[in-house]
């Protein structure tokens, strides 16, 4: 598949779309929160894939680590853009909100909470934490693959996967019951957590 790449055949690029496809857009679901950004970025991620295809070498295992550290920049590069146009728009006055009528299904609305309650705890993480942990954990690749897709040694995702989990352990505790409810947890950060915790048993 890396030799077939490298060379630009455009059926191997087909094949390499759909069998990686959907894991990068999970991925860049989980670090933007936006649907439509995570379609943006998964076509960006390909697009930017076939122009860098005479760097791919024809040693070095499966593709998918490559795909998602380009998806990885393109998140954060979405997050920026959206940083400075949240601050454009808070220059301004608010609109009249207006009522929504649409119906909802309950299920879409339980997706809308769990990713918006995700995103909530990843926030509360440092960037490079945050996507160590979706590399890792969410995305299912191991640590040389993640050291692949970022660009760093093996070592410093270690350090960073393991920060990230000890931050979330501390989210989870802060986000507790009191006492007599049998230990429940109703915050977000234990909606992110429970991932972490199948990974590592």
């Amino acid at each position: 598949m890396r030799r077939r790449v490298r060379a630009g055949e455009r059926e191997a690029f087909a094949e390499l779309y759909e069998e990686c496809a959907p894991r990068v857009h999970r991925h860049a679901l989980r670090l933007t929160g936006d649907p439509s950004a995570a379609e943006d970025i998964m076509s960006e991620t390909f697009l930017t894939a076939w122009r860098r295809r005479e760097t791919v070498t024809e040693e070095g295992g499966p593709l998918l680590p490559w795909l998602l550290g380009i998806a990885t920049h393109k998140c954060e590069n979405a997050r920026r853009g959206a940083r400075r146009r949240i601050a454009f728009l808070a220059r301004w006055p608010r609109p009249e909100v207006v009522p929504d009528f649409a119906p909802e299904t309950v299920g879409r609305l339980d997706d809308v909470r769990r990713l918006r309650a995700v995103q909530e705890s990843l926030g509360r993480l440092r960037r490079h934490d945050r996507e160590v942990l979706s590399l890792c954990v969410w995305s299912g690749l191991d640590y040389e693959q993640a050291a692949r897709a970022l660009g760093v040694p093996v070592g410093t995702v270690r350090s960073r996967l393991s920060r990230a989990r000890e931050r979330l352990a501390r989210l989870v505790e802060e986000e507790r019951e009191p006492r007599g409810t049998r230990g429940e947890v109703t915050g977000t950060a234990v909606l992110t957590a429970l991932p972490v915790r199948e990974e590592t048993r």
